[in-house]
């Protein structure tokens, strides 16, 4: 760990006062890590003398000025030592909060997660979104489990994140809580916030994320084919469950409606656009943004079956919606039986409108973003990958069956 100090004292000339005099602050540096802070003294800039770093000339206020300085300086190297002897960080932060008799360095970063996850909570529905908050919580508890499996310790001191900490929080998420890379990013850049919070209040000197990369993996995108979606909307299946299961489904591929959508999309969200046809008005749960979709004939179809459903009736819910554990099971039932071989999840229904039902079909990319309720359009533009891949595809073989054809000379 870099212990080594060094310290000057300068003028601020851009702080004078009317009558010309200057403040003198005095700079502590430690490795990389810098402060500065005011002495309380003043002087006239020619009175200062640079190379020696104190006031020239003579008289009781000169030296008082400087024997001031000297003191200071004799307070700096004290804390200095006193933080190697308290086994504690030496940074330029500490050593500043030790001369103001703060402490700063006490503050705990889990109490300050807590704390801004409170402030977050109360703010649901007016500036975040409960979802957000739950994986800001979610991200707290993952904070915890690692100080606690990595420093034994309850809690942490804000003064002492670093770039190792960081190092150590990315392997615990990836080793220990087996998440993948991009879960793994979305966590500690939850986590950013928080640190980011503590840098803006002056709780922590250097950012730690400054040289952390948080870069996400592209993800291949699963999606169905038209041949597959009509092989599942067709298939007949002597189970009830699972038959609710295949409708809620394809609504969605339909919609584009996520499982969290679809489970709390109620009648009365179902209305009569300006163009006189049936549109759904709804909000995402994820985002809390409002998203607008005409129903497609097929979607038509599937809240039809379900108007005198028991449970729909009463709960004034389009659909009876389990579980999306148990929805993911029945889907894989799904795709045997049709013999599909992909990982069908109840995601998939999204991705599948967003491309095979739209894109593909000429519909613009600021229609469907419109219609998923993205906030950014490049959140969109990852679809437009996979359409490029299916026209590249579509023309290849139309390629092979031209070239059959050419006439001999062509």
């Amino acid at each position: 760990m870099i212990t080594r100090l060094s310290l000057s004292f300068k003028l601020r000339q851009s702080k004078s006062l009317p009558n010309g005099m200057a403040p003198i602050y005095m700079s502590i540096a430690v490795g990389e890590d810098r402060v500065e802070l005011s002495t309380k003294k003043y002087v006239l800039p020619q009175r200062w003398n640079l190379a020696m770093q104190k006031v020239s000339g003579s008289g009781e206020e000169v030296r008082t000025i400087n024997a001031y300085l000297k003191t200071m300086e004799q307070e700096v190297f004290q804390a200095h030592q006193a933080l190697i002897l308290e086994s504690k960080d030496v940074t330029a932060a500490n050593i500043k909060s030790k001369l103001l008799g703060e402490d700063a360095e006490r503050r705990m970063i889990l109490d300050e997660f807590k704390d801004h996850n409170k402030k977050m909570e109360t703010l649901i529905g007016k500036q975040y979104a409960r979802a957000t908050w739950k994986r800001f919580e979610t991200t707290l508890k993952h904070t915890q489990d690692f100080i606690l499996w990595k420093y034994k310790t309850p809690d942490f001191e804000v003064s002492r994140l670093n770039y190792e900490f960081l190092e150590n929080f990315e392997f615990y998420l990836k080793s220990v809580r087996s998440c993948d890379h991009n879960a793994t990013m979305k966590y500690l850049a939850n986590f950013k916030k928080v640190v980011l919070r503590c840098v803006r209040n002056g709780w922590l000197s250097k950012d730690p994320f400054a040289d952390f990369k948080l870069s996400l993996h592209e993800v291949k995108i699963n999606v169905l084919t038209d041949q597959e979606l009509d092989a599942i909307a067709k298939k007949t299946f002597a189970s009830e469950r699972v038959r609710k299961v295949r409708d809620i489904f394809i609504f969605s591929c339909f919609t584009g409606l996520a499982y969290a959508d679809v489970k709390k999309l109620k009648r009365s969200e179902i209305r009569k656009g300006n163009d006189g046809k049936d549109w759904i008005f709804t909000s995402r749960q994820k985002t809390d943004t409002e998203s607008r979709i005409p129903l497609l004939p097929e979607a038509s179809r599937m809240l039809k079956k379900y108007e005198d459903d028991p449970q729909c009736v009463n709960l004034g819910r389009a659909f009876p919606v389990m579980s999306n554990q148990k929805m993911n099971a029945y889907l894989k039932e799904i795709a045997d039986v049709c013999g599909i071989n992909k990982n069908l999840t109840y995601h998939l229904a999204r991705h599948t409108f967003a491309t095979t039902v739209t894109l593909t079909n000429g519909v613009p990319m600021e229609t469907v973003s419109k219609m998923l309720g993205h906030k950014n359009l490049k959140t969109t533009q990852h679809y437009a990958k996979i359409v490029d891949v299916k026209i590249s595809e579509d023309m290849n073989n139309l390629r092979r069956r031209r070239s059959k054809k050419m006439p001999p000379g062509i």
